[in-house]
């Protein structure tokens, strides 16, 4: 799987005292490998997940509609759509709690294995292991009897939020490859991850179709249409498509905007040893030290025989 639509993966339903929602796995629908997507759809005045630190994974979230307070060590923040938010491994214990109209958010995160989470409020340590090793209510259950999170009122936001507006990015506009460029994770603080949005132009290219050795990329569709260059091949996208690019798959991808312009997110990992190919080229990026070069021939055997 390659491709998934956040309209066809069905939720999971959490309701337990104060958190409620509908969790999407937008990742695992995509097939994606060592990072993931999920969706919250959290109902008014309830939170998007338990109180919770990451041991060693970085978290991003960003807020595609409604809004929420950002609960951080106590304090609050008010966030609402355009927002990204940048947890770090082991940093703050955090969650959300949805306003009015309810929140509409995506996490983005890594994937090891096993990786610890520990919830303050809940008195655990949780580990995603296949063994059970205790019989009980779960993580959510747990967090659920504990009662109302305490919100103070808001205070101001900290450098690791960060509006898309605010975030000016870069622009390119060739003959072939036409965007803008928002790095919106790295603006807020992220050491591990990454999230940028593209805003592509009609009929153009976001970037030159590559592939990478190392790296891998998800991505999720916010606005507009356009195609999936994945190879030889093309697939349709709009609002809602997610993409799971693994790395060493040696299969180019790219995207291309419609006549609408396609907008969309795009998280990956930042791997020092990473090798990225731009086969139209023939140039190779050793991104951990930043050389680019050009390969002479495709032919690997060329010469040892």
């Amino acid at each position: 799987m390659t491709i998934a639509h956040w309209d066809d993966v069905q939720p999971q339903r959490v309701d337990e005292g104060q958190l409620g929602s509908e969790r999407y796995d937008l990742g695992t629908a995509a097939g994606s490998l060592n990072v993931g997507v999920k969706r919250l759809v959290v109902r008014s005045g309830k939170l998007s997940s338990p109180v919770h630190i990451e041991g060693d994974e970085e978290e991003i979230f960003y807020v595609l509609g409604g809004s929420a307070l950002s609960w951080q060590d106590g304090e609050t923040h008010e966030v609402g759509p355009g927002d990204c938010l940048v947890h770090h491994a082991s940093g703050k214990p955090h969650t959300m709690l949805a306003g009015e109209a309810g929140l509409d958010v995506l996490a983005f995160g890594e994937r090891s294995f096993p990786t610890t989470t520990h919830l303050p409020r809940a008195g655990i340590l949780r580990m995603d292991v296949n063994v059970q090793v205790l019989e009980g209510p779960t993580a959510f259950q747990r967090e659920g009897k504990v009662g109302d999170l305490d919100t103070p009122p808001p205070s101001p936001r900290p450098n690791s939020i960060v509006n898309v507006d605010d975030v000016e990015g870069d622009a390119r506009d060739g003959p072939t490859v036409a965007r803008r460029r928002r790095d919106l994770a790295r603006t807020a603080g992220s050491v591990r991850t990454g999230l940028k949005v593209y805003e592509t132009r009609p009929g153009k290219l976001a970037t030159p179709p590559h592939c990478h050795s190392a790296e891998e990329e998800l991505f999720v569709v916010l606005d507009g249409d356009g195609q999936l260059l994945l190879g030889d091949n093309e697939h349709a996208v709009r609002r809602g498509h997610i993409v799971a690019r693994p790395p060493g798959t040696g299969i180019a991808h790219a995207f291309r905007a419609g006549e609408n312009g396609l907008t969309f997110l795009a998280y990956g990992t930042r791997e020092p040893n990473d090798i990225c190919f731009y086969p139209r080229s023939g140039k190779v990026f050793f991104r951990g030290v930043n050389l680019v070069a050009r390969i002479e021939s495709l032919d690997y055997w060329e010469g040892e025989e």
